[in-house]
């Protein structure tokens, strides 16, 4: 029986009995409908397959539209108690709107279709961060209804308390325009920590703020950003166009 096995004891601790079944199927909806998307628009760019844009009326339906329609339902679902096993639905469907709304999280925040732009990479960068937000939130302990005379309740605070540091860290690096590290940094918390606490690029909310007046920090993070661009900046533009697809078409 899997109950009676490690795997299945790991199963019913950190998901079932926190209740974490709804969450779990959100992830893996919103992972999976982030790459089938990406697949399908790309095989649309490309002309190949049965894939067509969607045009209603002679206006291009971007599908961050329906992306919005599907929160909207699995929100409302989730949360308007319909009935046992409702609130896996709602997660599902909540999943899938936010891959398609997230996946054109760049054109939104610019207000013009820049998908297929350098820019398109914010959205990619934004996707992993939030799928790494969800992994962590999956795998994390909650503190609500801890046993409070068990042995394992000081550990639980211990990693409860990590991992509001590490979103804080994370968080920091993301101010610093580090979307990248923050990302793996939520699952892998000195990636996020060593971003937060060196400096930030220049073109970053972090630098426009925080490094105001102060030349030796200005002249210090566009030194460092040029040494970066020269050594990686390239290779990490290139991996996430083969992720985002805004590498231009032969």
């Amino acid at each position: 029986m899997i109950g009676d096995t490690t795997m299945g004891k790991l199963w019913n601790e950190m998901i079932v009995q926190p209740g974490k079944i709804p969450l779990l199927l959100c992830m893996v909806a919103f992972v999976v409908t982030f790459i089938i998307t990406r697949l399908v628009v790309r095989m649309i760019r490309a002309g190949k397959g049965p894939f067509s844009d969607n045009t209603i009326g002679g206006v291009h339906v971007h599908h961050v539209v329906p992306g919005l329609l599907l929160m909207t339902a699995g929100g409302l679902v989730a949360i308007g108690g319909i009935g046992r096993g409702w609130d896996g639905t709602g997660a599902v469907l909540f999943g899938i709107g936010l891959a398609l709304v997230l996946d054109e999280f760049a054109l939104i925040l610019h207000l013009e279709d820049v998908y297929w732009e350098s820019e398109g990479r914010l959205s990619v960068d934004v996707v992993f961060v939030i799928a790494g937000f969800m992994f962590l939130l999956v795998i994390a302990s909650s503190p609500v209804g801890m046993n409070t005379s068990s042995d394992r309740t000081s550990v639980q605070v211990a990693l409860m308390a990590l991992t509001v540091v590490n979103l804080l860290m994370a968080a920091v690096a993301a101010l610093k325009g580090k979307l990248a590290s923050a990302a793996v940094g939520v699952v892998i918390p000195v990636v996020a920590y060593a971003a937060a606490i060196r400096l930030a690029r220049p073109d970053s909310p972090w630098a426009r703020r925080r490094y105001v007046g102060n030349v030796v920090k200005q002249e210090s993070a566009s030194e460092r950003e040029q040494r970066f661009a020269l050594r990686w900046r390239s290779k990490l533009d290139r991996m996430k166009d083969l992720v985002s697809g805004t590498t231009k078409q032969g």
